[in-house]
């Protein structure tokens, strides 16, 4: 059963969620600071979203960005932004947001508990 946890309130023309959607682990947190930084995008974010791919159906779509969307909704954690839109709401409702610099399978990983598969790679789930 998917269960979708988006407490909103109105703020001016953002949508605010909460971390009950998604939740930022502090290294994850931590590396997007950095990112951000890095690319001079003062008041960013992460825009997370979910688009149809990969072997299992769905995969993730990551990007930076200065800008939300009017429809996005925007979750703080761990002192970082995250974008989503209502539609990838639905999917990671309830994940958190890691970062591992491993070698073989480093970089950000969504823990998604309403995933029901995953591919062999990790980088596509079902729900």
């Amino acid at each position: 059963m998917l269960r979708i946890y988006v407490i909103m309130q109105q703020k001016d023309t953002e949508k605010v969620g909460s971390e009950k959607l998604i939740k930022v682990l502090p290294r994850a947190a931590e590396r997007l600071r950095y990112l951000l930084n890095k690319k001079g995008i003062v008041g960013g974010a992460l825009r997370l979203s979910v688009v149809g791919g990969g072997c299992s159906g769905l995969q993730y779509k990551m990007e930076l960005t200065d800008t939300s969307n009017p429809k996005d909704i925007v979750v703080t954690s761990n002192g970082v932004k995250i974008f989503v839109d209502p539609r990838s709401a639905l999917y990671i409702s309830g994940s958190e947001l890691d970062y591992s610099d491993d070698l073989q399978k480093g970089g950000f990983k969504v823990l998604n508990p309403n995933a029901t598969s995953t591919c062999s790679c990790g980088e596509s789930f079902s729900v």
